[in-house]
């Protein structure tokens, strides 16, 4: 199907559909009469040889078609609206602008705060809007990156994607001050024989993965979708738990926990800001995503960061 034979106008209307159920309210939305969205719904069913939304008793429901387009139509929304808001300049001291930065608790508290304060130093008109990634990030990386400004995750969970460096880091392992089971040290042992608590996303996958090839299977215990609730659900009990060192140091004092080394060589952990290629380009973007480097670099006290061969 050519995009040159599609009214892209149609995309509004079936989104304001797909999301309204119902003709007067979704032209209300687009501006468009009732008469003028009921012949966008005929022209958009002739389209897609579906009915997309069928009267059942006095309302319209989403045929299995519609249900499967509600998703893809709001995404596609965004992006076009991302394409058709680009900018060729951006003067970074007096432009009115938000970026939205898909990342885990973690990577705002150790990089968005300092990124926030770098943004307000320099652009008092620009606005960050942190979001928490979504569970499918590994899935459907193109469609969630294209409905942000961009993704911060450490390399080794998604790839194929522009990204530019922004600091490193290492994991360490929290156990309770009182835990009398776990000497100075910690050993290969007890990372097998103690309980652990666990973020349950993806985000530590290349530490899981060399776990699993050093053949430590944790046995979980408790799973949190907050790296920032770990040291508490450590607090007290026997278990163990796997974060990021900075965070660790940020922590420190607030709950019970001791910081112990890993008993293996651990894979480093380098964080990154990912994006959609369609922002490549944008001027504002690209003044994003230096300021993003810099602000990594800083502090990790290294020179910034290059952008990757994917972009």
């Amino acid at each position: 199907m050519s995009l040159s034979g599609l009214d892209l106008n149609l995309v509004l209307s079936l989104r304001a559909l797909l999301e309204e159920r119902n003709v007067t309210r979704a032209g209300q939305r687009v501006g468009l009469s009732q008469p003028a969205m009921s012949a966008a719904l005929a022209r958009l069913r002739r389209h897609f040889g579906d009915e997309l939304l069928s009267r059942v008793g006095g309302q319209y429901e989403l045929t299995a078609l519609g249900r499967a387009l509600l998703d893809r139509t709001a995404t596609a929304c965004d992006l076009l609206e991302r394409v058709f808001s680009s900018r060729a300049e951006f003067a970074a001291g007096s432009e009115e602008h938000e970026f939205t930065l898909l990342a885990s608790d973690y990577a705002v508290t150790v990089f968005g705060a300092a990124l926030a304060r770098a943004v307000h130093a320099e652009a008092p008109g620009v606005r960050l809007r942190f979001q928490r990634t979504p569970p499918g990030i590994t899935e459907g990386t193109e469609t969630v990156l294209s409905t942000a400004d961009g993704l911060l995750m450490p390399h080794g969970v998604i790839s194929g994607f522009p990204s530019v460096e922004l600091f490193s880091d290492r994991w360490v392992f929290l156990v309770a001050e009182d835990n009398d089971e776990v000497g100075e040290r910690l050993t290969m042992a007890d990372l097998a024989r103690l309980p652990w608590v666990v973020y349950q996303r993806v985000y530590d996958a290349p530490a899981a993965r060399q776990l699993s090839m050093l053949g430590v299977a944790p046995r979980i215990e408790v799973s949190a979708d907050s790296f920032h609730v770990l040291p508490f659900l450590v607090v007290g009990t026997r278990r163990i738990a796997l974060v990021q060192r900075r965070l660790a140091d940020l922590m420190s004092g607030v709950a019970a926990v001791r910081v112990m080394d890993p008993p293996y060589e651990v894979v480093p952990l380098q964080e990154a800001m990912w994006w959609h290629p369609v922002h490549t380009h944008d001027a504002a973007h690209i003044w994003l995503r230096e300021t993003a480097a810099r602000v990594g670099a800083e502090l990790s006290g290294s020179t910034p960061g290059q952008l990757s061969a994917g972009e």
